[in-house]
């Protein structure tokens, strides 16, 4: 099936044909040339992509909040890295880098909560995914990473926060 883009600025007379044959979506120039295919799977991610609470909440296991705090981290290797945080749950952290480090990187993380900034938390953590670029214009580039290995006083402590933190939210 053919669609014509008649409105959207700067692709008019270009046309988007979607195979359900073959899942995928194509895009022809006004002079009938390919300029590029996708597969429903690359559209279906790329949507998803744009919302990390849709695209993530059926793989969090606690919720998370905002908050931005001096982070730490440690490369298998030995490279440290320090850095902020964006957000923050009891099963793990995204941290701001314009240089993200591949998914399923292993790294150590060290940070302190809010309310205790002489107590160092440490933690094993795992890159589950990674965000290249600016989105939005108010989300940055960097990794959400979920912690492999935790002591259960830190998760407490990181679950008390972030309900806390949700909770002046929902009142403010």
């Amino acid at each position: 099936m053919k669609f014509p883009v008649t409105t959207t600025d700067g692709h008019e007379g270009n046309i988007l044909e979607m195979n359900a044959d073959q899942e995928v979506v194509t895009l022809y120039g006004p002079d009938g040339d390919q300029l590029g295919t996708l597969s429903w799977k690359d559209v279906i991610e790329q949507i998803r992509a744009n919302n990390d609470d849709v695209r993530f909440a059926h793989a969090r296991s606690y919720p998370r909040a905002p908050l931005a705090m001096k982070v730490r981290y440690t490369t298998p290797e030995g490279k440290q890295f320090d850095s902020l945080t964006g957000g923050i749950g009891a099963g793990g952290l995204f941290i701001e880098s314009s240089a993200p480090l591949a998914p399923g990187t292993e790294l150590s993380v060290e940070f302190a909560l809010p309310d205790r900034p002489w107590e160092r938390l440490k933690a094993k953590a795992k890159v589950a995914w990674t965000r290249n670029k600016p989105e939005r214009h108010i989300l940055f580039p960097g990794m959400g990473v979920r912690f492999t290995d935790i002591d259960e006083k830190s998760r407490v402590e990181l679950i008390e926060l972030v309900d806390a933190l949700n909770r002046s939210r929902e009142t403010a």
